[in-house]
């Protein structure tokens, strides 16, 4: 059974290895991954999830703009998830919900699966609706929106290139 957690310098090798299989060049959505991240070298890899994971101030509060998640199983990682708040300038174009799995783990119903849980999180935060986008020749991922409450809105031209929009209504 997959489970979502919060990103882990525990399972560092399990990360490398998923990394690895999206192969140079590959999108990795859902995992907050920039170009300029250097993750090959543990302290690149740490200063990675600091990044990702800040700690908490003296109230207990954080102050990082994105909840990030990874799915994982018997110890792999399988994908990501990354639930970005509303206001967010990226989420304007990336929308809010962004989610990979790694090329092995696909067509196992594990994005409709995480999809869902980050949707019951966003509901917990208050959130009344979501933006979420794919690219316009992503079936897989159109379709997984759609499963998971998704209303297509149209296309949207990005900085990505052309994407399907949709929205999900988490309240009323």
């Amino acid at each position: 059974m997959p489970d979502l957690i919060a990103p882990t310098a525990h399972l560092r090798d399990a990360w490398q290895e998923a990394h690895a299989e999206w192969g140079p060049g590959q999108h990795e959505d859902g995992f907050g991954l920039r170009p300029s991240d250097e993750v090959a070298t543990p302290a690149g890899f740490a200063a990675w999830l600091a990044r990702l994971t800040p700690p908490p101030d003296r109230s207990g509060a954080t102050d990082h703009t994105c909840t990030y998640r990874w799915i994982i199983e018997r110890g792999q990682v399988l994908g990501g998830i990354a639930l970005r708040p509303e206001h967010d300038e990226q989420a304007h174009w990336a929308g809010h919900l962004g989610y990979g799995i790694r090329p092995s783990a696909r067509r196992r119903g594990l994005a409709t699966w995480a999809v869902r849980r980050m949707l019951a999180e966003a509901r917990l935060l208050g959130r009344e609706r979501l933006l979420v986008v794919c690219a316009t020749d992503n079936v897989a991922s159109a379709r997984t929106i759609e499963r998971c409450g998704g209303l297509f809105e149209g296309i949207g031209n990005t900085r990505s290139g052309p994407t399907r929009r949709y929205r999900i209504m988490l309240r009323g």
